[in-house]
This record gives structure tokens, C-alpha cells and sequence, in this order.
């Protein structure tokens, strides 16, 4: 029978995860993280080329669960519902992965990776850049039948800025978003979507009155 690993790249990741979340992305050298591991820092070596081939792999991980669950959401048949579905995915998220919400929410992906994207990484952010500019494309097309740049805004800031705004506060206080949050981002929701609903196909004169 085969032994698994002491110290997994999972484990790594993990131990790199809370540091960053907790004390910013600076914090997470490779000495910190084998100290909280410990583990002597050659076992890190092992899994990563470097410290910014690890932090670019958890900030890119991070990534992914917020992002992966966003898209999700996004599938469900009814595009009203795929949009309520996608901002509510936001705080859910925040709750499930904390160290994840501080992580994606208060830095930048440069704070983990100061150049760009090594090969072995492009491929996955490339994903996950497509993933938000295709997902938010198609639930625009499917809101109000038509992908304008007036409309895209409009969907992009009931399913991602809200909610985002929404819950950042807390996450910054460093307490998870109480489930009293998510009536709220729906009730946004609703109010911004049910108000556009059929602009697209307004015409141009009504638009230009809107925004004046």
C-alpha cells in the first residue's frame, strides 16, 4: 500500500491559504509556510518551482471556486433565474471558502504573481478570463435578447458588482456575510433586472432619455 504524501501540494496550498488570507499574500514566503506545515522548505521545492509558481496556483485555485460555481449558476434554463442563481452563488461562496473570499476579494491578482502567467498556468487563467466575458455575454443575450454594451453593464452590475459590493464589507471586517445579505442581493437584483427587462428593444430616443 502506498503512503500518501506528508506534504501534498493540496496541503501546501492550504497552508499558503491561510497565511495569505490572514496576514495579505507578502506573508505566505515559503519559510512561513513550511513552519506552518512543519516541514522543511526543500519539501515545498519538491511540489512548486517557486514561491510565485505556488502563489499564482492558489490564486488561481481561489479562482476557480468562485468562478466555477458563478458559471454554474449561470446554466439554469429560466435566464432570470440564472442570473438570481449566479449573484447568490457570490455569498454562498464567501461562506463555504472564507480564506478564499479574503484572498480573491482584498488583493489583486498581482499581489500573487507579478509577471505573466507562467505555460503552465496561461491555459487556466486563460479559462477563467473567458469563463466571466463569455458567461456574462450569454446571460445578457438571454436577459434582454440582445449582447449591447448598455445591456451588458446593466448585467454585470446585478450579477457581479452587487453582490460583490455586498459582501466585501464583512469580508474585509473578517466575518463571513450573514444569510440576511442574500434577500437583499436578490431584492437588488430584481429591481435593476425587472426595470431593464425589454429595453433592448426600445427605441434609440427612449434609451437616450434614460440616461439624461
Amino acid at each position: 500500500m502506498i503512503r500518501p504524501a506528508k506534504h501534498s501540494e493540496h496541503r501546501i496550498l492550504e497552508a499558503a491559504a491561510t497565511i495569505a488570507a490572514a496576514h495579505g499574500p507578502s506573508a505566505a514566503t515559503v519559510t512561513a509556510i513550511a513552519k506552518a506545515l512543519k516541514a522543511p522548505s526543500g519539501s515545498i521545492y519538491h511540489r512548486f518551482n517557486s514561491r510565485d509558481d505556488l502563489l499564482g496556483r492558489l490564486w488561481l485555485a481561489k479562482a476557480a471556486v468562485f468562478q466555477d460555481g458563478w458559471a454554474d449558476a449561470l446554466r439554469h434554463p429560466d435566464p432570470r433565474q440564472a442570473g438570481l442563481d449566479a449573484a447568490l452563488s457570490i455569498p454562498r461562496t464567501v461562506r463555504d471558502d472564507f480564506e478564499g473570499a479574503r484572498i480573491m476579494l482584498l488583493h489583486r491578482r498581482e499581489d500573487f504573481l507579478s509577471g505573466p502567467w507562467p505555460a503552465s498556468m496561461k491555459g487556466e487563467a486563460e479559462r477563467l478570463a473567458a469563463q466571466v466575458t463569455d458567461g456574462l455575454a450569454d446571460i445578457t443575450r438571454r436577459l434582454f435578447g440582445a449582447n449591447t454594451k448598455q445591456m451588458r453593464e446593466i448585467a454585470t452590475f446585478s450579477i457581479l458588482d452587487v453582490p460583490v459590493a455586498a459582501v466585501r464589507r464583512f469580508v474585509e471586517a473578517g466575518e463571513p456575510p450573514p444569510r440576511s445579505i442574500d434577500a437583499l442581493i436578490a431584492s437588488a437584483y430584481a429591481a435593476v433586472i425587472d426595470s431593464h427587462v425589454g429595453a433592448a428593444s426600445r427605441p434609440a430616443s427612449i434609451h437616450k432619455a434614460r440616461d439624461e
